[in-house]
């Protein structure tokens, strides 16, 4: 049976082998994802493979496996680390992977709370980092433990850890905190931070980091916290757990205290009244990508009320009043800064776009190909332009527009070669059309 058998079209036994194919797939996945910091799927392979888990257990209820990934968030703790119990669970979100999926979540979230179309349903938006998840806990107002999510029950005691970053504040400042509260967030590394990094690991001989989040998670779970302490992390904090008391009533007021006590909070959380203004902050969010210095892989929407979000709660793995909205997996936008020229061995020259670097399909991306001059016309693309750009498996990342003008001059392919100064020519072939390639005549 073809992996890519229809789910509408498999038989109950067929449905059973794929159900336990893929619990044993996302275990595996997950494992590796969150014990050893070294994916073994893309983000779209390993969000195909819940979806689909997902769409065969709604079909074949009865089919349902104790073990079933629909009820699973993370990995077991490793044994090189203390367990830590959360006071309360650290869950997934469910995804949404188009504007129809955001606009059917506001519509459950008006059906679940009775709500009719003429009351304003207000939602944040922020960006979904791709990081590693923690949870600190503080008691009257002092940092007593962090631990990772590990299985969303039990974690990581990297408590020595975090201690060494700037981001995460041993005391709260204020006054105005609960004694009791669980403050969540993402460590993650910046764009030049992994790029310095990977340079002094290639120069010691040592193994680089494929990407940012894992650069990240690999180095806040050492066990030898001087290395942790020599690398760079940062820390967003943007949710919380098992408050001894009530200290806001909205997520906004909340995200606001945070930044009050000595926490790093995303700039660009906004909040929306309508599915329209959701969208748009996606979009002005995934505009923005390229120059945030640090990875994102969707934008999360919550429901911004806090007794609304105690209403509605969670189902299995998730919560009702959350979702993020992902986006395309092996796309990205990023700041074209220059056009450089290769010369093959031919003596063709191609045009190489040379990008602010992205992770796209979890692999950082500084270059691109633009094929010829004739594509560099058909895009409109210079030098300052943001552009998208896509990477589907081990083929070479390209450019496919242009997002925004960057105000740049006109780039033009060179008559000459960078190379040896010969001429470089466009030749005539038999019908007597222009070459699309540019050779050096030496």
């Amino acid at each position: 049976m073809s992996e890519a058998t229809p789910v509408e079209n498999l038989t109950p036994d067929e449905a059973a082998a794929e159900l336990a194919r893929l619990a044993a797939l996302i275990a595996e996945a997950d494992a590796a994802y969150y014990q050893e910091d070294a994916p073994v799927l893309t983000d779209a392979e390993y969000d195909a493979a819940r979806q689909r888990n997902l769409a065969i257990e709604a079909r074949f209820p009865e089919l349902k496996r104790e073990d079933s990934p629909s009820d699973r968030v993370g990995a077991v703790a490793q044994d090189g680390f203390a367990k830590a119990t959360h006071a309360a669970p650290m869950l997934s979100l469910d995804n949404a992977f188009s504007d129809e999926d955001v606009t059917e979540f506001a519509g459950r979230i008006r059906r679940f709370l009775g709500l009719d179309e003429s009351e304003p349903l207000e939602l944040t938006a922020e960006p979904k980092i791709d990081g590693l998840s923690l949870s600190l806990t503080y008691e009257k107002g002092k940092l007593k433990r962090a631990a990772t999510r590990g299985n969303g029950l039990v974690g990581e005691d990297v408590t020595a850890n975090a201690l060494t970053l700037n981001d995460i504040p041993t005391k709260l400042a204020g006054k105005d905190w609960p004694d009791f509260i669980e403050i969540r967030g993402e460590v993650y590394m910046s764009h030049a931070d992994f790029a310095a990094l990977n340079a002094r690991e290639d120069q010691a001989g040592r193994k680089t980091f494929a990407n940012p989040r894992n650069a990240a998670a690999g180095s806040l779970r050492q066990l030898d916290t001087e290395i942790t302490k020599s690398r760079p992390l940062n820390f967003f904090a943007y949710a919380w757990a098992a408050e001894s008391a009530p200290f806001a009533e909205t997520q906004s007021e909340a995200v606001a205290k945070f930044a009050e006590w000595g926490f790093q909070t995303n700039p660009l959380m906004a909040t929306a009244a309508t599915v329209d203004d959701l969208i748009a902050t996606y979009r002005n969010i995934e505009q923005q990508r390229a120059t945030l210095g640090y990875d994102i892989d969707g934008v999360v929407y919550k429901v911004n009320r806090l007794d609304w979000q105690q209403r509605l709660g969670f189902v299995s793995r998730a919560p009702r009043w959350a979702i993020a909205h992902k986006f395309p997996a092996e796309k990205a936008t990023t700041t074209l800064e220059e056009i450089d020229i290769q010369v093959g061995r031919t003596g063709s020259l191609t045009p190489v776009a040379r990008l602010a670097p992205v992770t796209v399909g979890g692999v950082v991306v500084s270059n691109a190909t633009l094929h010829n001059e004739d594509e560099i016309e058909r895009l409109g693309v210079k030098p300052g332009d943001t552009v998208e750009i896509q990477r589907a498996g081990d083929v070479i990342p390209q450019v496919l527009r242009v997002v925004q003008d960057g105000g740049g001059k006109v780039w033009h392919m060179p008559d000459t070669c960078p190379v040896c100064g010969s001429a470089a020519v466009r030749e005539i072939d038999d019908k007597g059309e222009a070459d699309v390639r540019r050779r050096c005549t030496g």
